[in-house]
């Protein structure tokens, strides 16, 4: 990005970290002092305006995070979908989701919003007995019918996190650890990870067959 927006970026992420409740760009610029600034416009075009790589800002995030990591630990990356819940017609790319929060063994509530597709690096700190789960990787999965209205063909869950597997190998050059829920136990994730030299953990089904040792790849 450029010197003009990153001093931007810079102020957001700042009242991200002190702000509470919803983080939008007023109360960021509201918690810190900012609420009266004549040009407050210019902060919303960082979001829809302003020209910047989100896929090297995570690169060099990962890079920064790896740095904290003590000799000898392992590169653990966690992956898992969060909804942001969303409505409107400017929304392109929403959809109806089971919401987590919400829902429970017996009854199951979807949501309207944006399915998000997030990684995340365990980063053990001095301060705390459990390491972090410190974000550096965040993919936008648009909905089936989002989809389908723009004329594009739907990938799933799996296909992107294959995508995000690729890149953070193509980042890393090192084998690393990739773990997921009961929704990444899937095969062909499972031999994509084989050949970028990734281990992937996640929890398969009580019933599934397994018919050799080869076959366990997670």
């Amino acid at each position: 990005m450029s010197s003009a927006t990153w001093l931007k970026a810079t102020t957001l992420i700042k009242g991200a970290l002190l702000c509470r409740g919803p983080r939008r760009i007023t109360s960021l610029l509201r918690v810190l002092g900012l609420s009266n600034e004549p040009r407050f416009e210019k902060y919303h075009r960082v979001l829809n305006r302003d020209k910047w790589s989100c896929v090297l800002c995570a690169k060099i995030l990962l890079g920064l995070l790896i740095a904290l990591l003590p000799s000898g630990f392992p590169v653990i990356v966690l992956v898992d979908e969060t909804l942001e819940r969303r409505k409107g017609k400017q929304i392109k790319a929403k959809g109806y989701y089971r919401d987590a929060v919400r829902s429970t063994q017996k009854k199951v509530v979807k949501c309207l919003g944006l399915k998000w597709i997030c990684m995340t690096l365990v980063v053990p700190l001095p301060w705390n007995k459990r390491p972090w789960a410190l974000p550096f990787l965040t993919v936008l999965a648009p909905s089936k019918q989002a989809n389908e209205k723009q004329g594009r063909s739907h990938r799933t869950t799996v296909d992107w996190t294959i995508t995000m597997v690729k890149l953070v190998t193509r980042w890393l050059k090192r084998s690393w650890i990739l773990v997921g829920d009961g929704a990444y136990a899937c095969i062909e994730l499972g031999h994509r990870c084989r050949k970028l030299n990734v281990t992937l953990i996640s929890r398969l089904r009580l019933d599934a067959c397994l018919y050799e040792l080869g076959a366990a790849l997670f």
